[in-house]
C-alpha cells in the first residue's frame, strides 16, 4: 500500500489569513491560491433527503453559502432547514412529488435567480441527466459533476457496455443496444434464453429492473420495467442482460480531474441487495482475491481515462462463483454508499467533487495513485421506512419517537429521520445511512449491530430488525454474500423486533385520558387513587422485621418436589391440624370484583404472602374464569402470570380450577388438548388440579384426572355438592356422594375435593358428609371449598375440620363474606388453640389483609353492590361467583328492580332442567333460562344436547325433546364425537398470524380461540399492560402528575401526562402530551366521543380470502379489471406504486370482481380494501 496521503486533501476546515505560518504551504491553501474556488460562493444541490445535507456540511467546511431547493410536500423536510437559503420549485400543484425534482428548467431559474455559482446533483433525479448538466453549464453556473458528453456516454448503460467492448473490459452477454418494444426483448430471450435482467438504460437505485425467468412473466415484467423507468428518471428506455446466478457486486469508486487524471479509491462490495437496491455496503470486499481485484481496479481506470472522466463516478462490475468478472456500468455521480470509501480512505470525495469542479487537479489535492491507500473496514447500512415481515412494504406516518445511534465509528448521515417527520409514499423509503468503521472486518460488523440496537424509531416500521438479523448470519460473518442472497435466504426473516414497548403504552394511555377506560363492567372511576402501602412483617421471636426481599422457600409445595404427589398427599393426610387455602387470589375477587385484579397486584404483594402464609395447603390463583377474563378484559396473558406469580411465592402450592374434560372453557374439547393443556399449567407452575365436572359426570372427570396423571401433578378430583342433602325430598342425598366419591376414588385421585359452589352445604351436613367420606376413607386427604352466601361459610369449615376435613378454604378478611369465602381470620381465630389449628400467624395474616383492604376501594369500580349474606341462596341454589355476576347481568337486562322475581326464576329454570348441579357452565344454563324463559338460550340447547355431559337422573322429558326439536341428543361425553386438534397446525397459524407462538399460546387457543386473537391483537396495537400500575390502567393521571412504570427489572419509565389537544375537526382526533424520561411525545388518539365524519377506506379483513387489501402505501396508477371482470388466480388487478416503485396486486384466486372501491390516482393506505373476488 502507498503512503497515506497528506492530512490537509482530508481536513477541509477553513484556514484564516491569521493561521500560523505551517498554514501557509497546506494543499488547502495552494488550492485556494491556484484555483477558481475563490470566485465561488454558493452552491444548489438539487435533490432532496439525506444527500444535500451531506453535500452542505461539505460545502460550509469551503466556506461556500448553500441553497436547497423543495417540492411543496417537502416543505417541512430538513434538508431544507440545513441550508442557508431554500427555495420551493414551482407553485403548489404545479407538479408531481417527484416529478418537482425532474424539473431541471425551474431548478436553473431558482439558481440564476439567487446567484449561485455551482449546482451539485445528488444521486437519483437529475444526477444522469446529460441534458440538464448541459443547460446548467450554458446557464453559466458549474455543474458539479462530469461533462455533459461524459454523461451521455457512460450514463446510458448500453452507451457504457459498447465502450467497455472497445476498451476490451468483459461484459455480460446482453442486447446491443436499448430496446423499446417487448418483440425486441423477446428476440434476445429466443437466442440467449432464460434468465434475463430487464434494466432501466437512463438511470439506478433499482428502478426500472426486473429479473424474469420464464417466458411467462417476460411480458408484464417488460413493461412494469419500462413504467417504472418512465417514472423515475423521464425516459422508459431498457435494455437487457443475461442474470448471473449469485454473484457478488463489487463497485469501484472513481475520480478524474479536468487534465485527464484519474485515480481509483479501491472497491466496495455491494452484493446484499434486495429489488437490486443495495441494502448493505462493505468496504474493501473481504473476500475477493488480490489479483482480481487488481485487474478490476485497472480496467475501471482504464474505462474512466478512455472518455476523459472528471469528477466522482463508480464502476460496476458483477464478479461469477468462479471470479470471472463483467463490467455492468460506470454510474456518473455519487453514490449512496460512498461514506464506506471515505471511512477507510479518510478522503472526503464530495469534497473533492468541488474542489474538482471548481478547477483543482488531483495533485493539487494530493489524490495520486500512489498516495491512496486503505485502513481498516467499514460497513453502511441503509435504514428505511420499510417493513421486512411483509416483503419490505414501505410504511408511512408520523415518525413519533426519533433516537440515533453515536460513539467512537460511527457515521449518520440522515435525511428526514426526526422525531415529527411524515413519512409520505412518494420518495425513497431511506431515513439514515448508518456507517461504521473497524480495525477488522468483524469489528466493524459487530459496532454495526451496536448501533442498530441504540436506534429508537416509533412511529412506523423500519428494516432495522432485518438489518440485525442480516448481520448476525453466518453467510455475512464470512463475508460471502451474493446479490440475491437476502431472497436465497428465508431465515433472514426470522426477525426480533424492537418491543416498542413505551410508545405501545402511551396509545393505551393516550386513549384513556382522551376516552376513559374502556375495561368492561367499569363503573366510574377508583375511590382509592394514593399509592398502595405494602405490609411490613415482624418475626414473632424477635420482634424484628422479616427480610422479604428474597421469598420465602419453605412449604408444602416442597414435599411435592422432592417426593411427588402421592408423598405430598400422605404428608397432608398426617398433618395434625387443618390446613387452609387461600383463594385471595383467584375465587375471592371472582366473586365479589368481577375477576378483575390484575397481576401486577398479586405480584406485588407475593414475597410477604410466601411467608404470612408457608404453612398453607395451596394458593388458589390460576383457571377457571381467571383464564379467559386475563385475556378477555384484562389484556393480560395467564401464562405469564402463572409464571411471574410463581417466581414470586416458590413454596406454596398453586391451587387451578380445571372443569374437566372442558379445561378452562365451557365446553368439551377434545381430549387432546386437555392433556396439552395440563402438561404446560405442570410445566409452569400449577401443582394441584381441582378437578371437577358440573354436572359431576363421572366419564367427563375422568379425562381431566388422567390429563393430569399424565402431567405429573397432584390429582384433586372434585365432587360438586349441590342442594340440601339434609332434605329428604332432594335427589342429592348421602348415598348419592358416597356413591360418587367411591367413582373418583377409584380413578386414582390424590386428594378429594368438595365443591360447595352455591354455599348451601350447611354446617350439619358438612358433618354428616365429610365424617361419612373419612369413616369410608381414612386415608384419603379431604379439601372443601364453599362459598358464605348465607353467612354461615365459618361455621360449616369449622364443622368440616371437626368432621375430618384435611384443609379447608377461606379469603382474606377484606375479600371475604357472601358470595366469596369465609374470612380466613374468623377460621383462624375459631381453630386457634384447637387440634384442629391451622398453624399460620393471625399477625401476618391481618398484615397481608392490609393490604388487600387498600387493593378492594382500588378496585372499587367492579363491585357488585352486595351488602351482606343471602341466606336465601338455601332455596335459588345461585353459586357465589354467579351470584354476584347475575346481578351485574340483570342490571344490564333491566331486571334489576326485579331482583326478587329473578331469583324465583331462577329456582323455576332449575326445576325444569331437572334440579341439576350448579357449577359453571351448568348454574349459567340455569341462569340464562331463567332471564329468557320464553325462549331457548344457546347455553340451554348446548346442555340439553349433552354437550356438556350427562346429568344425574337424566335429561328433563318432554323438555329436551321439544327444545332440540332436530337437534342432535348426546347420550356420551361429547368429547368421544370430537376430531383431536391438530397442535402444530394451530402452532403455525398463530406464528404466521402474529409472528411467534408458544406451547402456552396453542394452549390458550385451543380453549378460546376468538378470545385470544382479540387479545394478541390488542397487545400488538398497546403491549404488555400487565406493568401498567392499576390506577392507571383504571384511569387516567392527573395533568402534571408523575409516576412510574418498571417495564422489567431495571428499565423504569418516568411518565408525566402534560395536555391534552383540541379536538380536530377533520379526523376526529386529539393529541394527547405525555413526557418520558424527561422528552415530551405524543400521541394520536380518536376522541370517540367526537361525531366526526370519517371518511377513512374500508380495510380488508385478512381472514376473507375474497378481500383484495393493498399490499402497501401507495398510489393507484393503474386498474387493470372492471366491476363484474371475470379473473384467474394470480391475474393482475390494479398496479399500486409507491416510494417510487410499482407492485402488481393479484388475485388471491379465480371468481368476478365485485365492489371496485378504487381508481386510478387514489392514494391507500397498507390493507385498504381495493375490492372483493367473489369465487365462480
Amino acid at each position: 500500500m502507498a503512503s497515506s496521503i497528506p492530512e490537509e486533501a482530508i481536513d477541509d476546515t477553513e484556514f484564516h489569513e491569521e493561521h500560523n505560518g505551517h498554514h501557509q504551504d497546506s494543499v488547502h491553501r495552494r488550492l485556494r491560491a491556484n484555483s477558481t474556488i475563490m470566485q465561488f460562493q454558493k452552491i444548489l444541490v438539487a435533490n432532496r433527503g439525506e444527500i444535500p445535507i451531506r453535500i452542505f456540511r461539505t460545502a460550509h467546511e469551503l466556506s461556500l453559502q448553500t441553497v436547497a431547493v423543495y417540492s411543496h410536500e417537502d416543505r417541512l423536510s430538513m434538508h431544507r432547514q440545513k441550508a442557508d437559503e431554500a427555495y420551493m420549485i414551482g407553485h403548489r400543484g404545479q407538479y408531481t412529488p417527484v416529478g418537482a425534482y425532474l424539473a431541471g428548467d425551474e431548478i436553473i431559474r431558482i439558481a440564476q435567480q439567487h446567484g449561485v455559482h455551482l449546482i451539485h446533483p445528488g444521486y437519483g433525479f437529475l444526477s444522469e441527466n446529460a441534458e440538464f448538466a448541459r443547460n446548467v453549464e450554458k446557464a453559466g453556473i458549474v455543474f458539479v459533476g462530469p461533462t455533459p458528453d461524459t454523461i451521455d456516454a457512460l450514463g446510458d448503460k448500453v452507451s457504457a457496455r459498447q465502450l467497455a467492448i472497445k476498451c476490451n473490459v468483459p461484459v455480460v452477454p446482453g442486447t446491443p443496444g436499448p430496446v423499446e418494444r417487448y418483440e425486441e426483448v423477446k428476440a434476445f430471450t429466443d437466442e440467449y434464453g432464460f434468465p434475463i435482467i430487464i434494466k432501466a438504460a437512463f438511470g439506478g437505485g433499482g428502478r426500472g429492473m426486473r429479473v424474469v425467468r420464464d417466458q411467462a412473466e417476460l411480458r408484464d415484467a417488460f413493461e412494469r420495467a419500462t413504467s417504472e423507468a418512465r417514472s423515475a428518471f423521464g425516459n422508459g428506455t431498457v435494455f437487457v442482460e443475461r442474470f448471473l446466478d449469485r454473484p457478488k457486486h463489487i463497485e469501484v469508486q472513481l475520480l478524474g480531474d479536468n487534465h485527464g487524471n484519474v485515480v481509483h479509491l479501491y472497491e466496495r462490495d455491494c452484493s446484499v441487495q434486495r429489488r437490486h437496491q443495495k441494502v448493505v455496503e462493505i468496504a474493501p470486499a473481504k473476500d475477493l482475491p488480490v489479483d482480481v481485484r487488481d485487474r478490476i481496479l485497472a480496467d475501471a481506470v482504464r474505462l474512466a481515462r478512455s472518455v476523459n472522466y472528471r469528477n466522482a463516478g463508480t464502476a460496476e462490475f458483477l464478479v461469477d462463483q468462479q471470479n470471472r468478472y463483467y463490467f455492468i456500468e460506470i454510474n456518473p455521480r455519487i453514490q449512496v454508499e460512498h461514506t464506506i470509501t471515505e471511512e477507510i480512505t479518510g478522503i472526503d470525495i464530495v469534497a473533492a467533487q468541488i474542489q474538482i469542479a471548481a478547477g483543482a487537479t488531483l495533485e493539487q489535492l494530493g489524490l495520486t495513485q500512489d498516495r491512496i491507500s486503505t485502513r481498516g473496514f467499514a460497513i453502511q447500512c441503509r435504514i428505511t421506512t420499510e417493513d421486512p415481515a411483509k416483503g419490505f412494504s414501505p410504511d408511512t406516518g408520523k415518525i413519533e419517537v426519533y433516537r440515533s445511534a453515536g460513539g467512537n465509528g460511527v457515521r449518520l448521515d440522515g435525511g428526514n429521520g426526526f422525531a415529527g417527520a411524515i413519512i409520505t409514499p412518494h420518495y425513497d423509503s431511506m431515513l439514515v445511512k448508518c456507517s461504521c468503521r473497524g480495525s477488522t472486518y468483524e469489528i466493524v460488523r459487530r459496532k454495526m449491530l451496536r448501533a442498530l440496537v441504540e436506534f429508537r424509531i416509533r412511529g412506523v416500521k423500519t428494516n432495522i430488525p432485518f438489518l440485525a438479523s442480516l448481520l448476525s448470519h453466518p453467510t455475512f460473518i464470512d463475508g460471502t454474500c451474493w446479490t440475491t442472497f437476502i431472497d436465497d435466504t428465508p431465515e433472514l426473516f426470522a426477525l426480533i423486533g424492537s418491543q416498542n414497548r413505551a410508545q405501545k403504552l402511551l396509545a393505551y394511555l393516550g386513549d384513556v385520558a382522551v376516552n376513559g377506560s374502556s375495561i368492561k363492567g367499569q363503573v366510574g372511576e377508583p375511590k382509592f387513587k394514593g399509592e398502595i402501602i405494602k405490609p411490613i412483617l415482624t418475626d414473632s421471636a424477635t420482634g424484628k422485621p422479616l427480610d422479604v426481599s428474597t421469598p420465602c422457600t419453605t412449604g408444602w409445595k416442597q414435599i411435592i418436589d422432592r417426593e411427588g404427589p402421592v408423598a405430598f398427599a400422605r404428608a397432608v393426610r398426617a398433618n395434625k391440624g387443618c390446613l387452609i387455602m387461600d383463594t385471595t387470589w383467584r375465587d375471592a375477587h371472582q366473586s365479589l370484583l368481577a375477576t378483575r385484579v390484575r397481576t401486577i397486584d398479586m405480584v406485588n404483594i407475593g414475597h410477604e404472602t410466601s411467608y404470612a402464609l408457608s404453612n398453607a395447603y395451596s394458593l388458589e390463583c390460576w383457571g377457571g374464569a381467571t383464564f379467559d377474563v386475563a385475556m378477555r378484559f384484562l389484556y393480560e396473558d395467564p401464562w405469564d402470570r402463572l409464571r411471574k406469580l410463581r417466581k414470586a411465592v416458590p413454596n406454596i402450592p398453586f391451587q387451578m380450577l380445571l372443569r374437566g374434560a372442558n379445561g378452562v372453557a365451557y365446553s368439551s374439547l377434545p381430549d387432546n388438548a386437555i392433556y396439552h393443556f395440563c402438561k404446560q399449567a405442570k410445566r409452569y407452575g400449577v401443582d394441584i388440579f381441582r378437578v371437577f365436572d358440573a354436572l359431576n359426570d363421572v366419564d367427563q372427570l375422568e379425562v381431566g384426572i388422567k390429563a393430569v396423571q399424565a402431567a405429573g401433578g397432584v390429582v384433586e378430583a372434585t365432587i360438586c355438592y349441590s342442594g340440601d342433602m339434609l332434605n329428604p325430598k332432594k335427589k342429592y342425598n348421602l348415598a348419592y356422594y358416597l356413591s360418587l366419591v367411591e367413582k373418583v376414588v377409584a380413578l386414582g385421585t390424590h386428594v378429594l375435593g368438595i365443591k360447595d359452589m352455591a354455599g348451601v352445604l350447611k354446617p350439619q351436613a358438612a358433618r354428616l358428609l365429610i365424617g361419612a367420606i373419612r369413616e369410608r376413607y381414612p386415608d384419603l386427604p379431604i379439601h372443601v371449598h364453599t362459598h358464605d352466601s348465607a353467612g354461615t361459610g365459618v361455621a360449616s369449615m369449622i364443622a368440616c375440620a371437626q368432621a375430618g376435613a384435611d384443609a379447608v378454604d377461606a379469603a382474606t378478611d377484606s375479600l371475604s363474606g357472601m358470595t366469596s369465602q369465609p374470612s380466613i381470620g374468623a377460621i383462624l381465630a375459631s381453630l386457634q388453640g384447637t387440634e384442629y389449628d391451622p398453624k399460620l400467624d393471625l399477625a401476618h395474616v391481618r398484615a397481608l389483609d392490609a393490604y388487600w383492604a387498600q387493593l378492594r376501594l382500588l378496585y372499587s369500580p367492579f363491585e357488585a353492590g352486595l351488602t351482606g349474606p343471602d341466606p336465601e341462596v338455601y332455596e335459588h341454589e345461585i353459586p357465589g361467583g354467579q351470584l354476584t355476576n347475575l346481578i351485574f347481568q340483570a342490571h344490564q337486562l333491566g331486571l334489576g328492580k326485579q331482583w326478587a322475581e329473578t331469583k324465583k326464576a331462577y329456582e323455576a329454570a332449575n326445576d325444569l332442567l331437572g334440579d341439576i348441579v350448579k357449577v359453571t357452565p351448568t348454574s349459567k344454563v340455569v341462569g340464562d333460562l331463567a332471564q329468557f324463559m320464553l325462549d331457548f338460550p344457546a347455553s340451554v340447547l348446548e346442555f340439553l344436547e349433552g354437550l356438556m355431559g350427562q346429568p344425574y337422573g337424566g335429561f328433563p322429558e318432554p323438555l329436551r325433546s321439544r327444545a332440540l326439536r332436530n337437534r342432535r341428543k348426546l347420550d356420551q361425553r361429547p368429547g368421544l364425537f370430537l376430531e383431536p386438534l391438530d397442535l402444530a397446525s394451530i402452532k403455525n397459524s398463530i406464528r404466521e398470524q402474529f409472528g411467534t407462538a408458544t406451547e402456552c399460546d396453542v394452549a390458550s387457543y385451543a380453549m378460546y380461540p376468538k378470545v385470544f386473537e382479540d387479545y394478541r391483537k390488542f397487545v400488538s396495537k398497546f403491549g404488555d399492560l400487565s406493568v401498567l400500575p392499576t390506577r392507571y390502567f383504571l384511569s387516567r393521571p392527573e395533568i402534571g402528575e408523575e409516576f412510574h412504570v418498571e417495564l422489567e427489572k431495571g428499565k423504569v419509565l418516568i411518565l408525566k401526562l402534560l395536555a391534552i389537544g383540541p379536538l380536530s375537526e377533520q379526523t376526529g382526533q386529539r393529541e394527547v402530551f405525555y413526557e418520558v424520561n424527561g422528552e415530551v411525545r405524543q400521541v394520536s388518539v380518536e376522541d370517540k366521543k367526537a361525531s366526526v365524519e370519517n371518511t377513512a377506506r374500508v380495510k380488508a379483513d385478512v381472514g376473507d380470502s375474497s378481500q383484495v387489501g393493498a399490499p402497501m402505501s401507495g398510489v393507484v396508477v393503474e386498474i387493470r379489471v372492471h366491476e363484474g371482470s371475470d379473473v384467474k388466480k394470480g391475474d393482475p388487478v390494479a398496479v399500486l406504486s409507491a416510494m417510487k416503485m410499482e407492485m402488481v396486486i393479484s388475485a388471491p384466486h379465480s371468481g368476478k370482481v365485485s365492489g371496485l372501491l378504487v381508481k386510478e390516482g387514489d392514494s391507500v393506505d397498507g390493507q385498504d380494501l381495493i375490492c372483493k373476488i367473489v369465487k365462480a
